[in-house]
């Protein structure tokens, strides 16, 4: 089961799409609620935000999504459970929520609109509110006994094997070659078809990268642990000059573009060129003795 979260302002909008008849909508969840229209629950929403008129982005709207496979056999009181227990997780059991569940495709899903605002006119805090959101839903699926993340996800490289396989071999005799550059390293794996896409967010900061090969599309710590793109450019690094391996640069030059580095991969390069001078040193007081 897979959970997505974030703030929103346009309440009264995401309701009356929660609630589309076309979607074969249901009503799963409604806690601190008395309305029985899109309107009437956004008036409701709008009494206790006015508490703290601060807070622009005063909904929460999540997504919470079970397997194929297990919403095929889910009814309408095991979706409620998945609804109340998901809010409960994410710890707000003292604000007011709706929750609709679509069954219009396939993917039998449920969307929860929470009031950010608590009844006592607290705002919840957002930060890191997808991740949170990820965790609540997989320890839900835990409780109710429904296929985990991590379970889709290994099952998934299972049937990825030959290719993850293929991609790590690949890479390994590209890393053989000590390329200097990333544009280098990228030009490489595309002479051996294996294409390398950078992940690069809305704030131009490079996070990693993913590795498409027949049919595959992986991110690198999917296809092996050493191809996260932390040690991939810690490993690229450090065919410059040994003195460099001290220092994580702040821009990369990509694809005749420069990019930032995300805080969090600039600390793992920091880790892994730390890991990697160490390696060095004892390699080679190793080789001394002998």
């Amino acid at each position: 089961m897979i959970g997505k979260g974030q703030s929103i302002s346009r309440t009264q909008a995401s309701i009356e799409y929660g609630w589309n008849q076309e979607k074969e909508a249901e009503v799963v969840l409604k806690e601190h609620l008395a309305g029985e229209t899109p309107k009437q629950i956004t008036d409701e929403f709008r009494i206790i935000q006015s508490q703290n008129d601060r807070c622009t982005k005063n909904t929460l709207s999540f997504v919470v999504s079970p397997t194929v496979k297990d919403g095929k056999n889910l009814n309408h009181r095991d979706l409620e459970k998945i609804a109340q227990r998901f809010i409960k997780e994410m710890g707000l059991k003292n604000h007011q929520a709706i929750g609709f569940v679509h069954k219009d495709k396939q993917h039998t899903h449920v969307h929860i609109y929470a009031n950010r605002i608590s009844l006592k006119g607290e705002v919840y805090k957002d930060s890191f509110i997808g991740k949170r959101s990820q965790i609540a839903a997989d320890n839900v699926a835990k409780q109710l006994g429904l296929t985990r993340v991590r379970e889709v996800q290994q099952q998934k490289l299972q049937e990825l094997k030959w290719q993850r396989v293929t991609i790590k071999y690949l890479n390994d005799r590209v890393l053989e070659t000590r390329p200097k550059t990333l544009d280098d390293y990228i030009q490489k794996m595309n002479a051996r078809n294996v294409k390398v896409i950078p992940s690069i967010n809305k704030s131009n900061q490079l996070q990693g990268f993913r590795f498409e090969y027949q049919g595959a599309n992986l991110k690198g710590s999917e296809v092996h642990r050493s191809m996260s793109g932390s040690k991939l450019i810690a490993e690229i690094s450090q065919n410059n000059s040994y003195s460099k391996l001290k220092e994580v640069p702040k821009t990369l030059k990509l694809v005749n573009t420069t990019v930032q580095l995300s805080t969090n991969m600039a600390s793992k390069i920091a880790k892994d060129l730390a890991k990697q001078v160490i390696k060095r040193g004892l390699d080679a007081g190793m080789g001394m003795g002998y």
